[in-house]
């Protein structure tokens, strides 16, 4: 598996570390990370023990790091955190950040305010939740995610092919239907749950695979249970976990050394891929001699209509000079991807797309960049 480099790559880079959150990511680079999952504490502000019809105690979040002394207090940390987090996020980076009714909405105010761009709210709607023991509320069935980019303008990722496998090859929706992490998934320790707020790893692989390519770093500063970074590891990420509270930290790195890298569920879609890499022009193709000024060019599989290749690296198109993609909108009245539609012909006399000459194009420059042996040995 090839990883991307980066010009400043923390050195925590693959590992859990215990330790305050704000702290740490002070410690790591600006602009490092491609991606956030952030499961920060609900401030649920419970009163009392909950308990079932047979008098059984519920299992419920009541631990001391979930609690806050008001809603000040918890705003005042989220600020903070997030904050932290929008220094070390690279300026294509997302931050995804989940939570209840509790807490989701004032954190939600904090994203804004502070500058990221909502790109959705995902709800989370649980197939098996836990009923509402008290009997006089509604059952909670959902929690929300926010994604986010740094700014409105950002040129965030997102795989668009490769979130339909989620979705039986339509386009994902915002509404993700998941059970409740359990049996063999959830961490245990010798009173119960390990951790009370466990989230099940499909729900943090769709986040993952929507947002990132293989190689990038994936950070989660509320690491619990080490959901995130194994999933991460699992999909052939990077990543960083950042764990607070003791307790959580043995199982959670016996968890992650144990997740086996799986090429499937880290697989991204090659024209996911194809989106982001760099864009050549029609005129470079006809300045690297690939195409001559005075060749034709015909429009569709039926080649319809056709084009005559300018020395300026346009299409000469019923007495006009347009691009590839403008002759093709001249053509059909909407938008056209000219690389698509254009076809020339080969040296066997067939006739073949455009994208495949640009494809020929990416493959000599990359040829032309890669070292000889002789460099290779001069920069070893």
């Amino acid at each position: 598996m090839r990883r991307r480099q980066d010009a400043a790559v923390p050195d925590i880079v693959d590992s859990i570390v215990q330790g305050d959150c704000m702290e740490v990511m002070a410690a790591m680079p600006p602009a490092c990370v491609d991606m956030v999952f952030a499961d920060p504490p609900y401030n649920l502000q419970l009163k009392r023990s909950l308990y079932r019809p047979n008098m059984s105690m519920v299992d419920a979040v009541d631990d001391e790091w979930d609690r806050f002394e008001s809603f000040a207090a918890y705003d005042t940390f989220t600020r903070a955190w997030l904050t932290s987090v929008r220094r070390v996020l690279k300026p294509t980076g997302t931050l995804w950040v989940i939570g209840t009714y509790h807490n989701i909405h004032r954190v939600g105010v904090a994203v804004q305010d502070l500058g990221f761009w909502l790109l959705n709210d995902v709800t989370w709607v649980k197939t098996n939740p836990m009923p509402n023991f008290a009997g006089v509320r509604m059952c909670n069935a959902q929690e929300t995610l926010i994604w986010a980019a740094m700014g409105e303008k950002s040129g965030y990722t997102f795989n668009h092919h490769t979130a339909k496998r989620y979705a039986e090859g339509k386009q994902l929706r915002s509404d993700w239907y998941l059970p409740l992490c359990t049996g063999a998934e959830r961490l245990a320790d010798g009173d119960g749950k390990l951790h009370s707020t466990q989230k099940p790893e499909a729900l943090v692989e769709r986040t993952i695979a929507v947002c990132t390519r293989p190689g990038d770093l994936v950070l989660d500063p509320f690491a619990g249970s080490g959901t995130t970074p194994a999933v991460a590891r699992r999909m052939g990420r990077r990543y960083i976990g950042i764990e607070r509270e003791e307790q959580y930290l043995e199982a959670a790195r016996a968890r992650v050394a144990a997740a086996a890298f799986d090429p499937i569920s880290g697989a991204v879609d090659q024209r996911d891929l194809d989106r982001h890499r760099r864009r050549v022009s029609f005129r470079e193709i006809v300045a690297a001699g690939m195409l001559r000024p005075g060749v034709k060019l015909w429009f569709g599989a039926d080649g319809r209509r056709e084009a005559v290749v300018t020395d300026k690296g346009m299409l000469e198109l019923d007495g006009q000079a347009l691009s590839i993609h403008g002759a093709g909108s001249a053509i059909t009245g909407a938008p056209c991807n000219g690389w698509d539609h254009w076809r020339y012909s080969d040296r066997d006399g067939n006739l073949r797309r455009l994208d495949d000459l640009r494809a020929e194009f990416e493959a000599r420059q990359a040829a032309a960049e890669e070292p000889t042996p002789r460099e290779r040995d001069r920069r070893s």
